[in-house]
C-alpha cells in the first residue's frame, strides 16, 4: 500500500519486514502448529527480537512508539499468513491483552513486565468473557472480595486466546457488585501459577487451531493489591476502551486473510483447466472474484479511514463498529467462493483455503458479534 494516503514509508517498511517473516518463518512451518494446538514460544521470541511485539510501546522498554495505522499493517500480514490461530495469538498478546498494562499499569507494574511482553518471553491473556457473559461486559459474575493485603478472586473464564501457555493475564472481576453497571469491575494482574488459579482445560475449536484457548478457574486466588491495574471500580472503561483496538485489529486481520485467499484463487484458476479453457476463462468465475476484490477494496479504505480517525483522537465508535461487522461477514464471503473456485481440492485438508475457512469463521463472533456491532452503530444513527 504504498501509494495509500494513510501510510508513510515507515509503515511501508514494517509492512515489507513482517511479510518477508511470514513467508519465510511461518508459511513454511505453520502445518504442524495445527496439530499440536499451539504457536511455538520461539516464534514469539523471534518476533520480539525483530520489534513486531512492541510497535506502539515505549522505546524505553525496547518499543518502536509507532501509532494505530502501524497496528493495522501488522494485523494485515499476520492475517495473509494463512494461519488464522497464529495471528490471532501474537495479536491477542500485542493489541488485545498487554495493551491493558500499558493503558492503566502504574509505572512500577510497567516496569517489571513491560520488557518482556516486547521481547516475546512474558506471553499475555485477557480474562473477561464467562459462560455467561461475552461482549456484555457488566454481566460478568467473576468477583474479588478484599482480604488482608489484596483481594480473592473466585470464578471462570472461558474462550481465552493464549488461555494455556500465558504468562500473564489481565483478568476482570467484579468488585462493587451494587454500584453503578459500569462500575462493578476492577482488571488485575495474575500470573501463571498463583494458588488458587489453574487451567481448568484446553479448549479445542473448529478452526484458529494452532491457537491454544483455555477455559479458566479462580477458586480463592490472592492477588496483592499491586496486583490491582488501573482505577478500582473502573475496569469497565478499560475494556471498552481496548474494544475499539481489538475490533481494528480483528477487521485488518480479516482483510488480510481475504486478500490472501482471493490471491490464492487466483493463481489457482488461472492454471486449473477445465472443458478445454482455465477456470479464469469463465466469466460466471472472472465477475464473481472481481466482485469480492471491490467489496474487499472498499473495506479496506473503510478500515484504514476508521484507523486513522482513531489515531486522530476522532470518537469513531461508529465507523470501527462497522469495520468489524463488515469485514468479520466479508471474509466469510470471500471464503466461501475462493472455496468453491478451488472445486474439491479446496475441501481437502492440507490445503490453504481449506484451513482458512475453518479459521475466518469467528471473525464474524470473536471480539463483539456482528449483531452487537450492528447494535452499536443504529445507536448512533
Amino acid at each position: 500500500m504504498s501509494n495509500s494516503i494513510y501510510f508513510n514509508e515507515y509503515h511501508q517498511m514494517l509492512r515489507d519486514q513482517v511479510r518477508r517473516f511470514v513467508e519465510t518463518e511461518i508459511i513454511p512451518h505453520g502445518d504442524p502448529w495445527e496439530e499440536t494446538g499451539v504457536t511455538p514460544r520461539e516464534v514469539l521470541r523471534k518476533m520480539g527480537e525483530l520489534g513486531f511485539l512492541g510497535i506502539r510501546y515505549g522505546a524505553e522498554y525496547g518499543g518502536s512508539e509507532m501509532d494505530i495505522l502501524a497496528t493495522i499493517v501488522l494485523a494485515e500480514e499476520l492475517g495473509r499468513s494463512t494461519f488464522g490461530g497464529f495471528a490471532i495469538t501474537v495479536l491477542v498478546h500485542t493489541d488485545m491483552a498487554s495493551p491493558h498494562l500499558a493503558n492503566a499499569g502504574s509505572l512500577v507494574q510497567q516496569q517489571h513486565y513491560m520488557p518482556g511482553i516486547v521481547k516475546g518471553e512474558t506471553i499475555t491473556a485477557v480474562a473477561v468473557t464467562e459462560p455467561g457473559a461475552g461482549s456484555d461486559v457488566a454481566s460478568i459474575q467473576t468477583k474479588a472480595t478484599p482480604t488482608k493485603g489484596g483481594w480473592l478472586i473466585n470464578g471462570s473464564k472461558v474462550f481465552i486466546t493464549n488461555g494455556v501457555h500465558a504468562d500473564v493475564y489481565f483478568v476482570a472481576a467484579k468488585t462493587n457488585p451494587d454500584g453503578p453497571r459500569s462500575q462493578r469491575t476492577t482488571m488485575f494482574i495474575v500470573e501463571k501459577g498463583s494458588p488458587g488459579f489453574t487451567v481448568a482445560r484446553k479448549l479445542e475449536k473448529m478452526g484458529w487451531r494452532s491457537s491454544d484457548t483455555a477455559e479458566l478457574l479462580f477458586q480463592d486466588c490472592f492477588v496483592s493489591e499491586a496486583q490491582v491495574l488501573g482505577e478500582q471500580h473502573h475496569g469497565f472503561y478499560a475494556i471498552m476502551k481496548n474494544f475499539q483496538n481489538e475490533r481494528l485489529v480483528l477487521g485488518a486481520q480479516a482483510l488480510g486473510e481475504a486478500q490472501k485467499a482471493l490471491d490464492l484463487t487466483l493463481d489457482y484458476v488461472r492454471n486449473r483447466k477445465a472443458f478445454g479453457a482455465t477456470l479464469w476463462d469463465k466469466q460466471a468465475i472472472r465477475l464473481r472474484l472481481a466482485e469480492r476484490q471491490t467489496e474487499v477494496e472498499a473495506a479496506r479504505q473503510l478500515l484504514y479511514h476508521s484507523a486513522w480517525l482513531d489515531s486522530q483522537g476522532v470518537d469513531c465508535v461508529k465507523q470501527v463498529s462497522m469495520v468489524k461487522a463488515y469485514c468479520g461477514e466479508l471474509v466469510n464471503r470471500v471464503m466461501y467462493d475462493c472455496q468453491q473456485f478451488h472445486g474439491g481440492s479446496g475441501y481437502m485438508r492440507g490445503m490453504p483455503i481449506e484451513r482458512m475457512v475453518r479459521d475466518a469463521r469467528v471473525q464474524s463472533i470473536g471480539g463483539g458479534a456482528t449483531e452487537v456491532m450492528y447494535e452499536e452503530v443504529a445507536k448512533r444513527l
